[in-house]
């Protein structure tokens, strides 16, 4: 069985007494003078574009390895790391992030890389050092991702 739902709507009116108390009601009093009251509808959703749907679905799924994964090890002030997030970001690939100065993760992992300057980007066990999109690109489409 489909049970569908309807946007309920309601007329609320305000409006204030002799006494100068201020009234909130669903139907007005025939002797005041009301001010009708608009509401924005609740619980409303947009539902994502076909285009971000087709992106979403095109990402390479991640293996129990996590052979696909994308990480950024940053720092705050970094120029590069700032550019490398919003290039990620604008090419639709999910990824997690670390800071190499203020996460305990993201300094441990940045050790065992022997980092040597920030951003490190990793996709699975590979990663490029700094930033050039043409080496991350590369090696996100060798892993998968339609870039």
């Amino acid at each position: 069985m489909f049970s569908f739902s309807q946007q309920a709507t309601a007329e609320i009116y305000t409006w204030t007494d002799t006494s100068g108390r201020v009234h909130f009601t669903d139907s007005p009093p025939l002797e005041a003078q009301t001010t009708q009251i608009e509401i924005s509808p609740l619980n409303t959703y947009q539902s994502p574009s076909s285009d971000s749907i087709k992106n979403i679905l095109e990402r390479p799924t991640d293996d129990a390895d996590g052979q696909n994964n994308v990480t950024l090890y940053s720092t705050t002030w970094c120029g590069y790391c700032k550019k490398a997030r919003r290039w990620l970001r604008n090419n639709n690939i999910p990824f997690d992030e670390y800071d190499t100065e203020k996460s305990v993760r993201g300094r441990r992992d940045y050790k065992k890389m022997n980092g040597t300057g920030v951003p490190i980007i990793k996709v699975g066990q590979k990663s490029v050092q700094g930033f050039s999109k043409k080496q991350i690109t590369q090696l996100l489409r060798k892993a998968g991702y339609k870039i």
